[in-house]
């Protein structure tokens, strides 16, 4: 399967926003959008045209997708998946997004950004319910424990990324976690107020419903 594996920083600045690819590293001054790249990439320009109603769907599409680390066919599948649900399209697809294995193991402390929990699921680090997992785009269901293997637990990677977990607190309602046990649980599903970035999902169903 194809994946990006260019710049990260080179897709923040096509989205003029962090993504968070690189952890809470994006939020530091070192990040190009807040340093002298203020820019889109590719030539500059000295007049911007105003985005189309079209565009703007477009760069916001964009912008989930590719915070959560999905290429498009994934993406689309996904939002097809969420339409058949019971309920608001928009809130179900940010709730498949969020039920994602790499993303509960990001969420949870134990990786300092999706990419990093997409390696440890890949590399059979993450155990769900007391079995081995390699599949990033597992959903979890209520109930679910996640933990990590013995044989990782005591990972240098693994532990800066839970220091980095401790002194944040981001850890979302939904779940809950034990660091010393290197594991956490799925208590409930997750809703649309846990998410703590401002997606505009709605844009997203207005771009495919077309």
């Amino acid at each position: 399967m194809g994946r990006y594996t260019g710049p990260r920083c080179k897709q923040c600045r096509r989205e003029m926003t962090p993504l968070m690819l690189k952890g809470q590293r994006c939020l530091t001054d070192k990040c190009p959008i807040k340093g002298k790249k203020k820019y889109p990439p590719g030539p500059p320009r000295k007049r911007r045209a105003k985005l189309s109603d079209y565009a703007v769907q477009l760069r916001e599409k964009q912008r989930i997708r590719r915070s959560y680390g999905l290429l498009e066919k994934q993406f689309k599948l996904l939002f097809q998946d969420a339409l058949r649900m019971k309920g608001v399209t928009g809130d179900n697809l940010m709730a498949l997004l969020e039920r994602r294995l790499d993303n509960v193991v990001y969420r949870m402390g134990f990786a300092s950004s999706r990419a990093q929990a997409r390696q440890l699921v890949k590399h059979k680090h993450v155990m769900v319910s007391g079995r081995i997992v390699d599949i990033p785009s597992y959903r979890v269901v209520e109930g679910n424990d996640v933990a990590m293997r013995e044989n990782f637990a005591s990972n240098l990677m693994l532990e800066d990324s839970i220091k980095l977990a401790k002194a944040i607190d981001s850890i979302p309602g939904w779940l809950q976690v034990d660091f010393e046990k290197r594991s956490g649980k799925v208590v409930r599903m997750p809703l649309r107020e846990d998410l703590t970035t401002n997606f505009n999902d709605q844009l997203v169903v207005e771009l495919y419903s077309k």
